[in-house]
């Protein structure tokens, strides 16, 4: 019997985690932030992700939050001032835009709070139980955006603290054991996912961690981007999925899954999970914050399957020139 991939334990352990999560206790960070005007949630990659869904979720809030990436943030924004603080997520500690932004704030003087796992040692840092044993991240990006909805609760009232939290540990199980996704087979050439508005974050980061399990190119894309030239190069070789269609008020996901139909390209549809909503004092971000995270995980779960029938090794994503340490120092911070 082949031995199971680290990937497929790290999609498993996602419930406990979310339990686990939802008892961490937070209240020095939220403290940290509570007189803050404006937050800046800071990540690279996959953790940028997370960035923009704890964004968008602390902006419907009422609170003004902008996502940024750490080289962004690093290198081409104006300094923090007074009334900003700033969340920077981390899965390792290791990222160096991501130490560099930290020093910044620091050094400025403004409140920071981190969001890493056990191994970064990062003080007054949100420790997440994380620990990944595969290069294409998982758990650490539900732990992530699982403190996001804690953090976002105590500053705003949306409805993603620890209740939800438990509640969505149950769902994230069901989409383990029913994921719907045997029907879909690696594509000739290239495979898009497509989602409307905020859904296109989830599309984005379900198409990267397509490219790093199956080795397969995959891209991920909000609606009016596919729409605006990226569908162009897009024929009967490839694949198209499209998320959360009837979150599309306007209609036009469905259209575009309509028009690739049309010219011959596979298609498949993955609705908006049923389960995972707030209880009915929840508000309508918070579920749409929980869906994503469960659609995420039923991506991650087709990352796995692609892997496999590729014989690709979802575990060691970057190889070759790619790994080049060079590469990964770019921007630390200095000695």
């Amino acid at each position: 019997m082949a031995t199971e991939s680290g990937l497929r334990q790290m999609i498993a352990a996602q419930p406990d985690t979310l339990r686990a999560v939802a008892g961490l206790d937070i209240s020095a960070s939220v403290e940290r932030l509570r007189s803050t005007r404006r937050l800046y949630i800071v990540g690279t990659g996959t953790s940028f992700h997370a960035a923009q869904l704890g964004a968008h979720l602390l902006r419907s809030g009422g609170l003004e939050a902008e996502a940024l990436s750490s080289s962004e943030f690093a290198r081409w924004r104006p300094a923090v001032v007074e009334g900003d603080g700033v969340v920077v997520i981390s899965h390792t500690g290791e990222t160096a835009y991501a130490r560099t932004a930290c020093s910044q704030v620091v050094a400025a003087g403004r409140p920071l709070v981190t969001i890493t796992g056990e191994q970064a040692g990062w003080p007054d840092a949100i420790v997440t139980p994380t620990k990944e044993r595969s290069e294409t991240y998982t758990v650490s990006y539900t732990a992530a955006l699982g403190v996001l909805g804690l953090l976002a609760h105590a500053l705003t009232g949306v409805q993603t603290g620890q209740e939800a939290l438990a509640r969505l540990a149950t769902d994230v199980e069901l989409v383990i054991s029913t994921p719907d996704t045997a029907q879909i087979r690696v594509p000739k050439r290239a495979l898009a996912l497509v989602g409307p508005g905020i859904w296109g974050v989830t599309a984005r980061e379900g198409a990267l961690k397509i490219r790093e399990a199956a080795h397969i190119l995959s891209e991920g894309f909000d609606s009016e981007s596919l729409l605006h030239g990226a569908a162009v190069p897009y024929g009967g070789d490839d694949t198209l999925i499209a998320i959360a269609a009837q979150a599309d008020v306007d209609g036009l996901t469905a259209g575009l899954l309509a028009a690739a139909r049309t010219e011959g390209i596979t298609t498949h549809l993955f609705a908006v999970p049923a389960a995972g909503t707030p209880d009915p004092a929840g508000t309508p971000v918070a579920a749409v914050f929980l869906a994503q995270i469960q659609m995420t995980v039923r991506l991650q779960l087709l990352a796995a399957q692609l892997a496999e029938a590729q014989g690709a090794d979802p575990d060691h994503a970057i190889t070759g020139a790619w790994a080049e340490l060079g590469l990964w120092s770019a921007g630390a911070p200095e000695a």
